[in-house]
């Protein structure tokens, strides 16, 4: 049985009978490695949105005992059923994307052998931005939605009774599903390409190293260490990417109408900057970079174990 380690990296392609179902295979593993995704990382997910959008909390611990305090502990969860849904789509579709243009990158290779990787690191971060513009499409309003659940009011001031109520009135109050549902998607598209280009580069460069380094294929890499390497990636994606993520977060928490504060993309980073400098582009990253360890290590186990199950 091949090693699902090579279906997450390096090609495999002798382990599969065709395009199409090796990239049916990439699917469905992803799918299951969002959900652990999703089920890890939502409690800090809150926090991180919180911290960038209010300026109520001194800290990350702070935010964290102000939402157990006030809200009690399944705030943690809260606008957990869009992403359990929704990122199990994105992450399949990340990975699906991903093997996808590798694939096609490697056979327009010059010198290309099946089973053996021949890309350069920038075609490896090209192929991972290609899977982000692909995500984005339904990652745009799933975190939208998502964002809007996490900020809203507690109690009898809330302003959406689940995720289908605030996707009405976000398209409602937005001027429609363009203007409303999808608010900052041009900086979800630059996200999640700079994102996802930067995360399967670093997998793929840990990954070569450690085989390098231990004359070993890459398909005999330990699987714990694929969950390590993919922790560390998942580190170097926030790194890479967080100053878009804030501007993103800050634009589809905003008002509707003449409580609208930014009006692009342009506006909230030049807004950011004056008010806050710097130092406003990283609000939340600590949160955020412990969030990334474990959620992104989970996803790449999980989706090395079903790989491996349903080879």
């Amino acid at each position: 049985m091949a090693d699902p380690a090579a279906d997450l990296t390096s090609p495999g392609l002798e382990a599969a009978p065709s395009g199409a179902a090796q990239t049916a295979k990439d699917l469905f593993s992803g799918a299951a490695g969002g959900i652990a995704q999703v089920l890890i990382g939502q409690p800090f997910d809150i926090v991180k949105v919180r911290l960038q959008t209010s300026t109520t909390y001194s800290s990350a611990s702070a935010a964290a005992l102000s939402i157990y305090k006030n809200e009690g502990p399944l705030a943690f969860y809260k606008g957990t059923l869009t992403p359990l849904l929704g990122i199990g789509a994105c992450v399949s579709i990340q990975f699906g994307a991903f093997h996808y243009a590798r694939r096609q990158l490697e056979q327009r290779t010059p010198g290309f052998i099946p089973g053996v990787s021949s890309l350069s690191y920038g075609q490896y971060y090209a192929a991972g931005a290609f899977a982000g513009v692909a995500n984005s499409v339904i990652s745009g309003p799933i975190e939208h939605v998502r964002i809007r659940l996490q900020t809203q009011p507690h109690g009898a001031a809330r302003l959406y009774s689940g995720p289908w109520d605030c996707v009405r009135k976000l398209s409602s109050q937005g001027g429609g599903v363009l203007k409303g549902l999808y608010r900052g998607e041009a900086v979800t598209v630059l996200r999640e390409a700079q994102a996802y280009g930067v995360w399967f580069l670093a997998f793929e460069w840990l990954m070569n190293a450690d085989a390098a380094r231990n004359k070993i294929d890459r398909k005999e890499v330990p699987s714990y260490k694929v969950a390590f390497y993919g922790g560390l990636a998942g580190e170097a994606l926030w790194l890479g990417s967080y100053p878009l993520d804030v501007v993103k977060s800050k634009m589809q928490t905003d008002g509707f109408g003449a409580g609208q504060r930014y009006k692009t993309m342009r506006d909230c980073f030049a807004q950011t900057w004056k008010a806050e400098g710097m130092r406003g582009f990283w609000k939340g990253i600590g949160p955020t970079l412990l969030r990334a360890m474990p959620v992104s290590a989970g996803t790449f186990a999980v989706v090395e174990m079903t790989m491996r199950a349903i080879n």
